[in-house]
């Protein structure tokens, strides 16, 4: 741990960050220490660690401390769990954070299961919601879960973790013994949330099966008899109830890890999400992914890296001290291009972004997806269809304040940029090239922010 800290620290002070093979060496190490073996470290010492990652540690990090040598004298190590809910095809970055401390509990001999949600799912976590959220039908939890194993491989070893759904033990549970269970959970203790209380006081609808997902979460601890459980700090009441459940089950309450919820990119103060626009997808290109990162407010920087990586509080900053906002930005978007799609992907993206901002034309970049251009799609579709935005309005609401463009770069070296309106949203993109660009020779561009896509005339 000590002899990585001093080469990455070695590398910062003395290192050209500017040149490839400088940021190849840092991605290496950071590599290495995503994949370090933590297994010799002291009891103590785990739970600190954990504790620096965590917003809430529940009850104390001494408990984790004396559970995790109570283990390790029996030879072995603690059952640690993550949930998530398939509501979505897409796993974001933003649900890496408990992952990647799920990791770390693996790196130091912990078991560890991460179950999807496929029955909590069809009632949906109602955390933070002023209404109730539409629920999924089984086909639409099927489709979501095709590709989320891949998804989230970059953070498990599933030769040694553990995929679980919980519909293999919902599914069989009786209401004759899930009823003296819940003759032992206060209704209070569900009304504690203030956006339950909330919805009830505005008269707004607040279902039973709303009020029971907490409880059904609860069954999937109850189920692994977890010693430790990780979720996101909105989680911190769902995570209590579990505690509750697990001690009306005759069980110990497990210890509860909550972490933050980081900032989307567009730096609004709104948390990551796939409605909001300011994600960053697993599934997105490598290119992709080093744009949206290149994107966020330099305050986040420091946020992103204690939330995404291994660095520790006293090498980030001196990572920024030494780097700067600029090079610190690049090497957050290189390690987490690269901790997805691996080294190559995650230099040529650099180079890539580089030669792009360097000369202003997206012409000298190698990763610019290439549209047709055609009388039957909208320039609106084109932009959701390539995951550039997640929805017609939020296009048009980019228009308006002026983030949509038409960029042709013409052969001379010149570019002309056209800004364009709310209402082109809605034409098709033969149109809009037609009239923007019919009369003129070079390349064509559709830009929506930082992403762009060549037009193929």
């Amino acid at each position: 741990m000590e002899s990585s800290r001093a080469a990455l620290e070695k590398l910062v002070e003395s290192g050209d960050f500017a040149s490839d093979a400088t940021v190849a060496e840092a991605l290496g190490l950071l590599r290495e220490r995503r994949a370090l073996d933590l297994s010799f470290l002291a009891p103590k010492e785990q739970a600190e660690l954990i504790r620096t990652r965590c917003v809430d540690l529940l009850p104390t990090a001494d408990e984790l401390a004396e559970r995790i040598a109570a283990a390790k004298k029996k030879g072995g190590g603690l059952h640690v769990k993550l949930g998530i809910d398939p509501t979505s095809p897409n796993v974001h970055i933003g649900h890496a954070v408990p992952m990647i401390l799920m990791s770390r509990f693996a790196r130091m001999g912990h078991r560890v299961t991460l179950i999807i949600g496929d029955v909590t799912a069809m009632i949906g976590d109602p955390s933070g919601r002023s209404d109730e959220r539409p629920a999924l039908t089984v086909h639409e939890i099927a489709a979501n879960l095709a590709t989320y194993k891949q998804q989230v491989a970059p953070f498990f070893d599933f030769t040694k973790a553990e995929l679980r759904n919980n519909s293999e033990w919902l599914t069989e549970i009786r209401l004759v013994d899930l009823l003296p269970l819940l003759a032992k959970i206060p209704v209070s203790q569900s009304m504690q949330r203030e956006d339950f209380r909330t919805r009830v006081a505005e008269g707004a609808s607040l279902t039973m099966a709303e009020q029971m997902y907490s409880v059904v979460m609860a069954l999937d601890s109850v189920e692994l008899c977890c010693d430790v459980e990780v979720g996101g700090v909105d989680q911190l009441l769902n995570l209590q109830m579990c505690r509750t459940v697990m001690a009306a089950s005759g069980q110990r309450p497990e210890v509860v890890c909550t972490v933050s919820l980081i900032e989307g990119t567009d730096g609004t103060g709104e948390k990551m999400s796939k409605s909001r626009g300011n994600y960053v997808a697993m599934t997105h290109a490598p290119g992709e992914i080093y744009g949206k990162l290149m994107s966020i407010p330099d305050r986040l920087i420091a946020t992103y890296l204690a939330a995404l990586t291994e660095l520790g509080d006293s090498e980030i900053a001196k990572l920024e001290a030494k780097l700067g906002p600029r090079d610190a930005k690049h090497l957050l978007a290189a390690t987490i291009v690269d901790t997805v799609h691996g080294a190559d992907a995650a230099l040529e993206a650099r180079r890539s972004f580089l030669a792009r901002f360097k000369s202003k034309r997206l012409s000298d970049a190698a990763d610019v997806p290439v549209t047709r251009v055609d009388a039957s799609r909208t320039v609106g579709q084109v932009l959701m269809e390539l995951g550039f935005s997640p929805s017609l309005s939020h296009t048009r609401r980019v228009a308006v304040q002026e983030g949509l463009h038409l960029v042709v770069e013409r052969a001379d070296g010149t570019t002309r940029k056209v800004t364009l309106e709310r209402k082109d949203v809605d034409a098709t993109t033969a149109e809009l090239v037609a009239r923007e660009a019919g009369g003129e020779s070079g390349a064509v561009f559709l830009r929506l922010g930082r992403q762009a896509t060549r037009l193929e005339r």
